[in-house]
């Protein structure tokens, strides 16, 4: 038999995608340069690697066996090679990390000093909600995760990176006119809620049950970009973590209502599985938090201390 290390990973691509022009995308690759390299790598075998049905394609046992056997083989020489540059005395490997949506605006600045000191560390950040980021936790898709509410399901670790400070944000068009409001104020306007499984969607539902408040209407949005352009436009208010509303808060796209009871104050963590050992990249980024975090929060969310007055109850 005569294939190659090539032809085994296009066909792992294809089997992930179930689709050869969704493959040929992924690899950068033009579809008949992926569909000639399958034929080539089928021709090596009499027995079918796969079957195409309505322009999907599906593996079979054989084919995913194949698959499954390249896969263990891909991981093998990665590791070799990572193994390879850490013998040079640099620090090699991959930083898998999950986080929630609402991490992305705090996540990059805890990682930019330590990627620069380390330039041989390949970086694999998913950005999605808190049930997709237990998931890829609990499943090893990711060695690391940023939440701001611990999971219960799982034996974790957590190191404590930032505060999560969460308010009520009205577009510009609201009026203002007192120091404090009860929370009584919310009942005459729509709600806009993140998509279930989203942790700022549990913190909204909680103080919304607390305080008794149910809106003319309610949203449901699936981004918190897409809530602030609701806001702005005036089809509602929302709970926001304040860390993400740094430049509407400037221009005065958006505001703080200054609602009773609140900020909600939750922590941002990062978490990893206490019952997996660390690899040596996850461990080695750990301890550079432990000694720069101070910093990076000087450096970049000092300015969030101007907002922090919570309205007294």
């Amino acid at each position: 038999m005569n294939y190659t290390l090539h032809q085994l990973l296009i066909l792992a691509k294809v089997a992930e995608c179930q689709s050869i022009t969704r493959a040929a995308e992924a690899l950068h690759l033009s579809q008949p340069a992926v569909s000639v390299q399958l034929k080539n790598l089928q021709e090596q075998f009499k027995i079918p690697l796969f079957h195409i049905r309505a322009k999907r394609v599906f593996m079979t046992d054989f084919g995913n066996e194949l698959v499954q056997t390249t896969l263990e083989i891909a991981a093998q020489l990665e590791s070799f090679n990572y193994r390879a540059k850490g013998a040079s005395g640099k620090l090699s490997g991959k930083l898998s990390i999950s986080i929630v949506s609402t991490g992305k605006y705090i996540m990059p600045y805890f990682l930019q000093s330590f990627l620069a000191q380390n330039p041989e560390v390949e970086l694999r950040m998913d950005v999605t909600n808190k049930a997709g980021v237990i998931s890829a936790l609990d499943h090893s898709d990711a060695e690391l995760a940023l939440v701001s509410a611990l999971p219960r399901q799982l034996k974790i670790a957590e190191l404590p990176l930032l505060q999560n400070h969460l308010f009520w944000v009205v577009g510009p068009q609201f009026q203002i006119e007192k120091a404090s409001y009860s929370p009584e104020i919310l009942k005459t306007m729509p709600l806009i809620f993140r998509e279930a499984g989203s942790a700022t969607r549990a913190v909204m539902e909680q103080v919304c049950d607390r305080k008794k408040v149910g809106g003319t209407k309610e949203l449901v949005l699936t981004t918190n970009e897409a809530i602030k352009q609701a806001i702005m436009a005036g089809l509602g208010c929302s709970v926001m973590p304040l860390i993400g509303l740094k430049h509407e808060l400037a221009s005065g796209d958006l505001q703080l209502l200054p609602v009773k009871g609140l900020p909600v104050v939750t922590q941002w963590r990062l978490i990893w599985l206490s019952t997996r050992p660390l690899s040596p990249v996850a461990a080695a980024y750990l301890a550079h938090l432990q000694n720069n975090r101070e910093q990076v929060y000087e450096e970049h969310f000092a300015w969030t201390s101007a907002y922090l007055h919570p309205v007294k109850l």
